[in-house]
């Protein structure tokens, strides 16, 4: 999947897209007024430095050397008690296969994606919107995932910067 992007010039959307495509809007931008041009990563909301001046980014690929690839698997210690080792060791696969399971099982519950996406539209949020005028209270209204509430408390911001963070927020709504 294609990494998406957007990209602002202080509190108005100059672009959306593929990274590429929004890289070449910025390029473009001039930045009228000193306001900051940002560009978001879409899926985690941090922003992305991407160097806009240059002709083309490096896309240098490393050759692979022999032997198996990295997959960045890190070992760790891990206390349990002796029934919790007996249980995995019966499991398919092993202790490693299973925890890597319950792991990956939790982090797709919807609490763990519920506050995967709050965290993402903080980011934004706290990007475009930190100095609006009821940040506070709608970020007090995003953490108690009170939509409702949000949508009031920045009703007053820029509409641009309302509809991006309120997409972070619950990415299956569209917004006009």
């Amino acid at each position: 999947m294609e990494q998406t992007a957007t990209a602002f010039d202080g509190p108005v959307r100059i672009a959306q897209g593929s990274l590429g495509v929004v890289a070449q809007a910025v390029r473009g931008a001039t930045g009228d007024g000193g306001r900051p041009l940002i560009i978001f990563d879409d899926t985690t909301g941090r922003v992305i430095d991407i160097p806009i001046y240059d002709a083309q980014p490096a896309t240098e690929i490393q050759p692979r050397g022999p032997g198996r690839p990295r997959l960045g698997v890190v070992a760790r210690e891990v206390t349990l008690l002796p029934r919790h080792w007996d249980w995995l060791a019966a499991q398919p696969g092993g202790a490693s296969v299973t925890l890597r399971r319950l792991v990956d099982e939790s982090r797709r519950s919807g609490r763990e994606a519920d506050r995967e996406r709050r965290d993402v539209a903080y980011r934004a949020m706290s990007a475009l919107a930190g100095d609006f005028a009821g940040f506070e209270e709608a970020s007090r209204a995003l953490f108690a995932g009170d939509r409702q509430r949000l949508t009031v408390q920045m009703a007053s911001w820029p509409v641009d910067v309302r509809d991006y963070i309120l997409a972070r927020y619950d990415p299956e709504e569209r917004l006009p």
